[in-house]
C-alpha cells in the first residue's frame, strides 16, 4: 500500500514539471509584426473620394465640312487612316464627335479600345464612350483616363505626372512610404480618381407605389379577429408558424395549419407593404442606418435598415442578395424620398464600409447633398465614433430586436418570404409596438384610429383595413 502511494505521488510530481513547461510555452511571446494601416480588413479600409470633375462639352462637328476646310487649306484631301494588319479599326466604329467613318480613325493604345480620329483629333472609347462630354481634371485640368470599369461604376483617372493634387500628395510621403510607394504603388492613393456611376437609376423619383393586384381579403375564411390573432402570435410574440397554428387549435379550437398561417401572414405583407414604405414618417436629423444578414435558399442574404434615432421609426429596409453600392443607393434614396426638403446639414450615420461614401458620391453627382458619418468598431477611438455612437447603438438594439425574431424561422426559402416577414415586423415595430423611450404605452407612429381599438388582434385588423384604403385612395386617384 505505501509503495502505491509513493508511486502516485511521483506520478503527480512529474504531471505539474509537465505542466509547467507547457505554461512556459504558451506564455513565450514571439516578436510581433509591425502591420499598416492597409493590412486591416479591405471592407473598413478608409475609402478617399476626391471632389467632382470638370465637365467639358464637346462641340459637334461635320466631317464632311472639316474634310472640305481641310482641301481648301492644304489643296489636297486628307487621305484616310492606312490600318496595319492586325491593327484594325471595327467597321461600325464612328468618330462620336464628327461623325467620321472607321477608316479615318486610328487604334490609339493597341486593339484596348480606344481610338483617334484623324479629322477632329478626338481620341474616345466606342460603345462605351460618354459621348460629347470629357471629363477634366479638377486640379490641371488634364483629360481622365478610364483605368477600369466595375460592374457599378467606372473609375478615371488623372495620369498627368505634374498634377499639383499628385504632386502635393506626394510631397507628403515619408522617406520610408516613398520607398515603399516605389515597390508598391497601389498602396497608395496619390492620383485624382473619378468614379462614374453607370446604374440605371434615378434618385427621388415620386412613383407610385407597387399596388399588389389581389389585394382583397375578404375571400379568405378566417375572420378579421382570427387573422389579427394570427399576426399577433408570429409577428408580436415571434412564434413559429408551427407554434402559432399549434395554440390556435389548443387554445382557440380553431383548425388551422402552418401553412395556412404562412399563407395569410405572406398575404397580409403584400397588402401593407405600400402603407408603411410610403407612409409620411416626418424623419428628424438623426439617422442611423446598418446591415444585418438572413439565410435566403441557403445563402445569406443582407437586410438594410435606416431608423430614425429621435423617434424610433425604422424609414427605409431593403434585402438584397448583394452586399454593393446599388443596394445602399436605394435604401438611402427610400430615406431622402421621406422628406418634403432635403437638409441642408443632413447628416447619415452608418458603419465603416466604404460602400455608403460611394453612395454618397452618387448622390453629389447629381447635386444630392448630405454627409455621411461612419462609427466604426466597438470603441470610440475617435472624435466621429465618441460623438455618433448613441446613433449607433439605437441601431444596434434594433438589430438585435429583429435576431430575436427572425431566429424561429430557421430561414426562408425565397426572398419574397424574407421581405414578407420583414414587412410584418416592421409595421408591428412602427405602428403597433410600445416603446419606453418614446413613451410610456406609446408607439412610434401614432394614429388614432388604431389606438382606439381594444386589443392588439383588433389593431391588427385595424391597420389591415386602412392600408386597404389606401390603395384604394391610390387606384382612385
Amino acid at each position: 500500500m505505501a509503495d502505491i502511494i509513493r508511486f502516485l505521488l511521483l506520478h503527480n510530481q512529474l504531471l505539474e514539471h509537465f505542466l509547467q513547461i507547457v505554461l512556459v510555452l504558451l506564455t513565450l511571446k514571439s516578436p510581433k509584426k509591425k502591420t499598416s494601416p492597409d493590412s486591416r480588413s479591405p471592407a473598413y479600409q478608409k475609402i478617399q473620394l476626391d471632389p467632382l470633375p470638370k465637365l467639358v462639352q464637346l462641340e459637334k462637328k461635320n466631317h464632311q465640312e472639316l474634310l472640305q476646310a481641310y482641301l481648301l487649306e492644304h489643296r489636297k484631301p486628307l487621305r484616310p487612316v492606312k490600318h496595319r494588319k492586325g491593327n484594325s479599326v471595327p467597321p461600325e466604329t464612328v468618330c462620336p464627335v464628327c461623325g467620321a467613318p472607321h477608316n479615318y480613325l486610328y487604334d490609339n493604345n493597341g486593339s484596348r479600345g480606344q481610338f483617334l480620329c484623324k479629322i477632329c483629333q478626338t481620341s474616345f472609347t466606342f460603345p462605351e464612350h460618354h459621348f460629347l462630354v470629357d471629363f477634366l481634371c479638377p486640379f490641371c485640368g488634364h483629360r481622365l483616363v478610364n483605368i477600369k470599369s466595375r460592374k457599378q461604376f467606372k473609375i478615371w483617372k488623372c495620369v498627368n505626372d505634374q498634377c499639383s493634387f499628385y504632386l502635393d500628395n506626394l510631397r507628403k510621403l515619408s522617406l520610408a512610404d516613398r520607398e515603399i510607394y516605389q515597390n508598391n504603388p497601389h498602396r497608395f492613393k496619390l492620383r485624382y480618381i473619378f468614379r462614374e456611376f453607370t446604374l440605371d437609376f434615378l434618385p427621388l423619383q415620386k412613383a407610385s407605389p407597387d399596388l399588389p393586384k389581389n389585394f382583397d381579403l375578404s375571400r379568405i375564411k378566417a375572420s378579421s379577429h382570427l387573422l389579427g390573432l394570427i399576426l399577433t402570435y408570429n409577428v408580436n410574440l415571434g412564434l413559429s408558424l408551427r407554434q402559432t397554428a399549434a395554440i390556435l387549435r389548443e387554445v382557440h379550437g380553431v383548425a388551422c395549419s402552418h401553412v395556412t398561417v404562412k399563407n395569410y401572414t405572406a398575404a397580409v405583407a403584400k397588402l401593407i407593404d405600400p402603407f408603411i414604405r410610403h407612409y409620411d414618417y416626418q424623419p428628424s436629423d438623426q439617422i442611423c442606418g446598418d446591415e444585418t444578414y438572413i439565410r435566403v435558399a441557403g445563402a445569406w442574404h443582407y437586410v438594410y435598415l435606416v431608423i430614425d434615432c429621435l423617434t424610433r421609426r425604422i424609414l427605409a429596409f431593403r434585402v438584397s442578395a448583394t452586399r454593393d453600392t446599388a443596394a445602399a443607393i436605394r435604401v438611402i434614396d427610400d430615406v431622402l424620398a421621406k422628406f418634403k426638403k432635403i437638409p441642408e446639414n443632413l447628416t447619415l450615420v452608418f458603419d465603416g464600409h466604404p460602400l455608403y461614401l460611394l453612395a454618397q458620391y452618387f448622390f453629389a453627382q447629381r447635386d444630392i447633398h448630405f454627409n455621411v458619418e461612419r462609427v466604426i468598431g466597438l470603441k470610440n477611438d475617435d472624435e466621429v465614433s465618441r460623438q455618433y455612437r448613441p446613433l449607433k447603438q439605437t441601431m444596434e438594439r434594433y438589430n438585435r430586436t429583429f435576431k430575436r425574431n427572425y431566429r424561429d424561422t430557421n430561414g426562408f426559402a425565397c426572398e419574397g418570404g424574407s421581405v414578407a416577414f420583414l414587412t410584418n415586423q416592421i409595421a408591428f415595430y412602427n405602428f403597433l409596438r410600445p416603446h419606453q423611450s418614446v413613451g410610456r404605452g406609446q408607439v412610434p407612429v401614432l394614429i388614432p384610429a388604431l389606438s382606439a381599438m381594444p386589443n392588439m388582434p383588433a389593431r391588427w385588423a385595424k391597420l389591415v383595413e386602412l392600408a386597404q384604403q389606401y390603395i384604394l385612395d391610390l387606384q382612385s386617384a
